[in-house]
């Protein structure tokens, strides 16, 4: 019988891996993301002063109004242009994805489709 590791498990490694050596720095940022069954938070992180400096997710009121679900497609891609605009006006321009473990497809993808469109580079 062959013993497969928890989804979730492999995931957190997965993104223990990826964190050893992706950072972000105040020139180019780390755009971390996460997504839950229900939610999805981004945040835009200076890792060398340890702050956020800009964050969101489809708890927001602004957010939620406007979606009809806070966990498909159509809530990442909001999400993913409401990042953009939020990093525009604090003059963000270029940042690292940290997806987080997550594979690049679906709800990720989406959402980094979305703030590329919205101006946001990596």
């Amino acid at each position: 019988m062959v013993n497969k590791k928890v989804r979730s498990l492999v995931r957190a490694e997965k993104h223990r891996r990826i964190r050893h050596t992706l950072s972000g720095t105040p020139e180019r940022p780390r755009l971390s993301v996460f997504r839950s069954n229900n939610h999805m938070y981004a945040q835009i992180i200076d890792d060398v002063a340890q702050n956020t400096l800009v964050s969101a997710s489809t708890l927001d009121k602004d957010i939620k109004a406007s979606l009809e679900k806070t966990n498909n497609i159509e809530a990442a891609k909001k999400l993913g242009s409401v990042i953009a605009e939020k990093a525009k006006a604090k003059g963000i321009s270029a940042v690292v994805l940290d997806r987080g473990g997550l594979i690049y497809a679906g709800k990720i993808q989406a959402f980094s489709d979305a703030a590329r469109e919205g101006g946001l580079q990596f």
